[in-house]
């Protein structure tokens, strides 16, 4: 890790009533749209977001993609998913043990189908199957009328693995949700809105948003008239854990907590 991303660790003297002048100009920050890959994009937000020495639950880690490019030993990682034996929506901590939990469930309706070999469909999202599903993507109660389907699906599994995400969380914690808007049934879903506005009737505050651009052009096996704009951009939303009650309204990123970062901008 460079000199440049390490210094964003840095903390700050505290806060007084005195209003002091400083920093420097410069045009090396972190911005908030890339062009690129997980794992170029996911060490920056570590850098904005998460002291070095953190204790970081990534518990939808399957190939570990987000990691890539992160030194080892720069985080205490506990890396977990379903494949695992453990569920995001059922974790083994203890309430509000962990510094930052990362959480990227599969995120299109047609990784929870049934048969693995239809999961995602076909053309280019077929890459999605071996990167996103293990094959055993569930929601409780499937077997029953009522469970949630197609988009509710994928709803569902972010809201109950955020509850999840709430309770383990320190106060002042991290939570990074990667995500993706979609299409299903005809419908625009615009699903990191909807994650956003649940997280925080929980008590997250939405911290930050990271729009990342895939480098490639999709690819469509049958198209036959096209009425929506095809998914070329995901999303990582950043969000820290209030006190229960608290409203994020009220919140300023610098006075949330020591240890959830530094800096005002």
């Amino acid at each position: 890790m460079s000199t440049n991303q390490l210094s964003l660790f840095e903390t700050t003297e505290p806060e007084t009533n005195k209003r002091r002048q400083g920093g420097e100009s410069t045009s090396h920050v972190v911005v908030s749209a890339y062009i690129g890959t997980n794992a170029a994009l996911f060490p920056k937000i570590l850098a904005l977001h998460v002291p070095i020495g953190s204790t970081v639950a990534d518990v939808t880690y399957g190939k570990g993609v987000f990691w890539r490019n992160v030194p080892a030993g720069l985080y205490d990682l506990k890396a977990t998913d379903i494949a695992m034996g453990i569920d995001c929506r059922a974790l083994p901590y203890e309430d509000g043990s962990l510094d930052c939990v990362v959480l990227d469930p599969p995120y299109m309706e047609g990784l929870y189908r049934k048969s693995a070999d239809q999961k995602a469909g076909a053309g280019s999202h077929i890459s999605f199957r071996e990167a996103y599903s293990n094959g055993d993507e569930k929601n409780e109660d499937e077997e029953h009328q009522g469970a949630p389907k197609w988009h509710a699906a994928v709803t569902n599994m972010y809201f109950r693995a955020g509850e999840e995400a709430y309770r383990v969380l320190k106060e002042g914690g991290v939570l990074i949700v990667k995500c993706q808007d979609e299409v299903s049934a005809n419908r625009q879903w615009l699903t990191h809105v909807e994650i956003i506005n649940r997280y925080e009737s929980y008590s997250f505050y939405t911290k930050d948003l990271f729009i990342l651009v895939r480098p490639n052009k999709p690819n469509v096996s049958r198209l036959k008239q096209q009425v929506h704009a095809r998914k070329n951009h995901s999303y990582f939303l950043v969000f820290v854990k209030l006190a229960k009650g608290k409203k994020s309204q009220v919140v300023r990123s610098r006075k949330i907590s020591s240890s959830s970062g530094s800096g005002s901008s």
